[in-house]
């Protein structure tokens, strides 16, 4: 998925994928960092687009 320039524009530009990494971990919000096609820096991301943690079943149900 392309990033909206607009989005781009609000973000914060990181360098390198270090230094997006360093200040991710610094939150404990669960933040990861990604490569802008937009303009080619590093911003930082809560999304999780494909990464699903399946739910649980409650005990006694079928699969």
């Amino acid at each position: 998925m392309r990033t909206r320039l607009s989005v781009c524009a609000r973000k914060r530009r990181f360098g390198s994928a270090d230094e997006a990494m360093a200040i991710a971990s610094e939150w404990d919000a669960g933040l990861r960092h990604y490569r802008c096609d937009r303009c080619g820096a590093f911003h930082l991301t809560s999304r999780r687009k494909g990464k699903r943690v399946p739910r649980s079943r409650p005990t006694g149900m079928p699969r």
